[in-house]
């Protein structure tokens, strides 16, 4: 019987499928690892690292809180991030990273922009 487990010492292997339906639903790198074993990085519906960990997924496993951040090191240096513990029964035993297009969007520009837009259309009619 196939299963998936997620658990303070689940391996990458263990992982990796749920981080690749992540990464197909939402179509963004997404990082997972337990709290014990490094996990996987994947990208475009790839596993790139199978034996991967980064300073923010080690943050949220230390301290159990969400972390929306840019990293100062790591395979996302300079690249908004949200990470999200994944807890047991009360213990973190894994963390979820996913990169934060919303970060990377400067929202008052955009939302300027539309406003404009609705502006300038309904003048028009």
């Amino acid at each position: 019987m196939a299963r998936l487990v997620i658990s303070e010492d689940a391996r990458s292997e263990d992982l990796a499928p749920l981080a690749l339906a992540v990464n197909e639903i939402v179509r963004l790198p997404i990082t997972l690892r337990s709290a014990d074993y490094p996990g996987v990085r994947v990208e475009k519906g790839k596993v790139l690292d199978a034996s991967y960990s980064g300073p923010i997924l080690e943050e949220v496993l230390q301290t159990g809180r969400s972390v929306h951040t840019i990293p100062e090191r790591g395979a996302y240096k300079g690249v908004p991030v949200s990470v999200a513990p994944i807890v047991v029964e009360g213990k973190t035993v894994a963390a979820i990273g996913v990169v934060d297009v919303v970060g990377t969007i400067d929202l008052p520009k955009v939302f300027g922009a539309y406003a404009n837009i609705v502006r300038q259309v309904s003048e028009n009619k």
